[in-house]
């Protein structure tokens, strides 16, 4: 009998060592390592913007991962080495934190040198290949969605942390190819690292990470996914590798790259040309007067001697009956310049047109383009014509939002040279509101004088609590980054703060300093009213009002 619980209690012990063994097997596997493995991912074409006729990749290139954790103690390379000896290799590197630690800004603890070792080990094995390597770090950077620990951090910290690993693994393999690999979701080319740290640009169709983001409609097609994704890199001058997703087929069919290169070709003059390719280096315009102005239909504070801007919200219905002429003459008559918003809707049909874009370029509206132009260029005064404005934010408010971007850029182009454009004194401004996306609509420097952005404190419709508003600056910096590959002067066409008036106050002499400290600002207009309510569903509609005792102190604080 003792014989038997002995035995039982070996074979417990020994059930519960091999248990544990293997536990720690994988513990040391899954946590204590480097890991190189396959992919399932496949480059499945080329888009060289130079070389148009480059369409698949020259030879086959096979793809792995590298999964680097910060809790590493050594590596395993699997099969990456004899792939490396055999041909060429793309390495998508990922830097991972303690588990899953999502607290800590793991793109901050790469420029601190806490993957150095790993960066170093990945540099060996590259070094002794003799073929091609390409290595695309932390990709989908850009989707909004916490799939990836840098996923959801500033565009600066993704920066600095591109150029630290891009420079440390070029000084120990030059004949490595950098690839920066966003998936080509809106607000991708806010994270472009600059011409110097990349050698390729990539994008993923079917990006797992870009499947799980729901802030923007999600294309229905492979087709329209890869015209729209290769439409967002039109400021990068770089080949681009198409890579394929879990949502896509591992072949894509030769004629949707040769359709693309076709509509690339169509607009090569003007919305795909290498004009656009600045790399964020242009000079920006600096101001010798700055333009203060007020929204204010209730006529609260015009009259003060610091505004010299008055701003005019119309349709084509306004300028149809006659009632935008009123406006315009009495704004004139005060001797002040005037910005004109022109939203192209509510005619005097009172028949909502749901293809507004595709009905403008047409000619549907050319008599009422033609009454607008002939009552603002019937004046010496300055005016500054904002048409279709905040186009890249996704949702429905207007006709022209949620729009295809291409379609956008051509409706703006035709508008702005209509019978040859307006008067000498319009001054031709693209109003996005300064949100992700915004330059895939920039229609181009030949029909853009200014460039407008709005501010306002609220960064959400759902927050109540006026002290949780964003700063002026915190918004203005986030919005001007975005605008980095142009170089038009800005007018802040509308912005504004809600709240009790001594918080109004100090948010509005924090906004002039910055006004101040950014000599590109031409112009800064106050919106003295509440917002449209029925954009505001039940929630009470914000009151962005100020007293003239608080406009007049902020004025003082501005530079003139």
């Amino acid at each position: 009998m003792k014989k038997k619980k002995s035995l039982i209690i070996y074979l417990l012990i020994g059930t519960v060592f091999l248990v544990s063994a293997y536990g720690m097997r994988l513990l040391f596997k899954n946590y204590f390592t480097n890991t190189y493995y396959q992919t399932d991912e496949q480059i499945v074409g080329i888009f060289d913007p130079n070389n148009l006729n480059r369409i698949l990749p020259a030879k086959p290139i096979i793809c792995y991962g590298a999964v680097f954790k910060s809790t590493a103690l050594w590596s395993t390379h699997g099969n990456l080495e004899t792939a490396l000896n055999n041909q060429d290799v793309l390495i998508t590197v990922e830097t991972w934190l303690k588990g899953t630690d999502y607290t800590s800004n793991v793109l901050k603890e790469v420029t601190k040198g806490r993957f150095d070792k790993q960066i170093r080990e990945l540099a060996l094995l590259v070094s002794k290949s003799h073929h091609q390597v390409f290595v695309r770090w932390n990709p989908d950077m850009e989707v909004p969605t916490d799939t990836y620990p840098w996923q959801f951090k500033s565009p600066e910290d993704y920066i600095n942390a591109f150029h630290y690993f891009s420079k440390k693994l070029k000084a120990y393999v030059p004949k490595a190819q950098i690839i920066w690999g966003p998936s080509g979701y809106p607000g991708d080319t806010e994270y472009w690292p600059g011409n110097k740290a990349v050698d390729y640009a990539s994008i993923t169709l079917g990006s797992p990470s870009e499947l799980s983001a729901h802030f923007y409609p999600q294309d229905t097609t492979v087709a329209e996914m890869l015209r729209h994704k290769l439409h967002r890199l039109r400021f990068i001058d770089k080949p681009v590798l198409i890579m394929s997703g879990n949502a896509a087929k591992s072949h894509l069919p030769d004629s949707l790259l040769n359709r693309q290169k076709s509509y690339y070709s169509q607009y090569r003059n003007i919305i795909y040309s290498k004009n656009n390719y600045v790399d964020s280096a242009r000079i920006k315009p600096v101001r010798t007067t700055l333009k203060i102005g007020v929204f204010d239909p209730n006529k609260k504070l015009i009259n003060q001697p610091g505004i010299t801007v008055e701003h005019l919200f119309t349709d084509w219905g306004e300028v149809e009956r006659g009632d935008f002429e009123k406006k315009f003459s009495g704004v004139i008559n005060r001797h002040h310049e005037v910005i004109v918003t022109m939203e192209p809707w509510k005619d005097t049909s009172k028949t909502p047109d749901k293809a507004m874009l595709q009905s403008i370029m047409k000619g549907r509206y050319d008599p009422v383009i033609k009454k607008l132009f002939t009552i603002i260029s019937s004046t010496q005064t300055t005016v500054y014509l904002r048409w279709m404005h905040e186009m890249e934010i996704p949702i429905h408010r207007y006709a022209w939002q949620s729009q295809d971007p291409v379609t956008y850029i051509n409706a703006y182009r035709y508008f702005m040279q209509f019978g040859g454009g307006p008067g000498k004194n319009v001054k031709k401004v693209w109003g996005p509101a300064g949100d992700r996306g915004s330059v895939d609509f920039w229609p181009g420097d030949d029909v853009v004088d200014f460039i407008s952005i709005a501010i306002y404190g609220l960064p959400d419709k759902n927050i109540t609590d006026p002290e949780k508003q964003e700063a002026f600056s915190t918004i203005f910096n986030r919005k001007f980054f975005r605008m980095r590959f142009l170089s038009k002067p800005l007018f802040i066409t509308e912005f504004g703060v809600k709240g009790p008036e001594d918080f109004q106050n100090k948010w509005l002499a924090k906004a002039a300093q910055t006004i101040n400290a950014n000599p590109h600002v031409f112009g800064a207009c106050y919106f003295n009213l509440y917002d449209n309510p029925k954009a505001w569903g039940n929630i009470k509609a914000p009151d962005w009002s100020i007293t003239p005792r608080s406009m007049a102190a902020f004025t003082n604080l501005l530079k003139k």
